[in-house]
């Protein structure tokens, strides 16, 4: 029997600041990225774009329309794994590297093997759990009426109707700001460096806390793009989310600093101040 070596761990990486001028960097390199390799964008996004297209003809061949609505609001939570390929180009695009499908390809597949697919579980029980707690909701507010499809205009001149909507809302905020906390550094870091998938998520949340304004703000900017992008019959995403991608990587190498960089820069400053 052989002996598995495991990698070396990497070290915690610091936490920067984030400005609103580091965000606009970032959407700016993203859109650069995408359209220096669209062919990898426009793929990675077309496999959200289908599985919205299935999701919508099951929901209309069942006919339960309702259960549409709770997938359109939970489609944004898994949406961050599209930009798994869109990290490995836009790391490959800024370390001069090749981009050649099979190894981008390969990377994404040896991620079985690492941290990410843990992460993964956490997304789809929180996604399955929104599910659940909604259809709880429309239980709860309208369990004592006849069924209403919601997307009867009736429906949201109830009184129930409405405040089912405000409380369902207000649930799901809640959740996307959770999964938002725990995985917009999350997923970038683990592709990057060798770090177990707790570690990872503390570090995502406590970035996300330090810079908390300007973090909230590019939570919400996801938020309206992809919702943006869904309303086209999900074609939007095939632009939305490339972009987004390619933006989350460089606003992670910005957010947080390793200390393979962070070495650099302090043994830069004694020779700076000579000068």
């Amino acid at each position: 029997m052989t002996e598995q070596i495991l990698p070396e761990a990497s070290p915690r990486p610091d936490i920067a600041e984030v400005q609103i001028s580091t965000l606009k960097a970032a959407l700016a390199r993203g859109f650069s990225d995408f359209r220096k390799a669209p062919a990898f964008g426009l793929f990675f996004a077309a496999i959200y774009v289908v599985a919205g297209w299935i999701m919508t003809l099951i929901t209309m061949a069942t006919g339960q329309s309702y259960w549409l609505v709770l997938a359109v609001f939970g489609f944004p939570l898994i949406g961050p794994f599209a930009a798994i390929g869109m990290y490995e180009v836009s790391h490959r695009i800024e370390a001069g590297l090749s981009l050649e499908w099979r190894e981008i390809l390969g990377v994404i597949w040896r991620q079985k093997d690492r941290q990410i697919p843990s992460v993964c579980a956490i997304v789809i029980f929180i996604f399955l759990f929104w599910f659940f707690i909604a259809h709880m909701i429309f239980a709860l507010f309208l369990g004592t009426m006849s069924l209403v499809n919601v997307s009867d205009p009736t429906f949201f001149t109830t009184g129930s109707g409405l405040i089912m909507l405000l409380f369902g809302t207000g649930v799901g905020a809640a959740l996307s700001f959770f999964l938002f906390s725990i995985t917009v550094m999350t997923l970038p870091m683990l592709l990057d460096l060798e770090m177990d998938y707790v570690t990872a998520m503390i570090l995502s949340v406590q970035t996300v806390a330090a810079n908390f304004g300007v973090m909230m703000f590019w939570g919400l900017l996801v938020g309206l793009f992809t919702l943006l992008g869904m309303l086209s019959g999900f074609i939007g995403l095939l632009i939305v989310l490339p972009i987004l991608g390619h933006a989350s990587w460089h606003l992670y190498r910005q957010a947080l600093i390793p200390v393979t960089r962070r070495q650099r820069t302090r043994e830069a400053k004694p020779e700076n101040s000579a000068k």
